[in-house]
């Protein structure tokens, strides 16, 4: 099921997360592969480099609402105890 949603947010990306992606692909010659859309640990996340253990997420006004703010910091947690560290953007 997270595969499919994922696969349907990849194909409706923001413009935000379009202009972002431009920017992340040249990272590609230097090692750092940044998928899109990528379910992980019970969550699906923006972009996220494995090799340099990195996931940025672009946040709309959504998240700027108590309920969403907590989410996101239950959400960052269970992230940063894989391993990654998140660096989170309004867009």
């Amino acid at each position: 099921m997270a595969n499919e949603y994922a696969r349907k947010l990849r194909k409706d990306m923001t413009p935000q997360e379009v202009k972002l992606r431009f920017y992340l692909r040249p990272l590609r010659r230097s090692g750092h592969k940044f998928r899109r859309q990528v379910p992980l640990r019970g969550y699906i996340v923006d972009f996220a480099c494995f090799d340099a253990r990195l996931i940025i997420e672009v946040d709309g006004c959504q998240h700027g609402f108590a309920e969403a703010i907590d989410a996101d910091r239950v959400r960052d947690a269970v992230l940063e105890r894989g391993g990654f560290a998140v660096l989170r953007f309004w867009n």
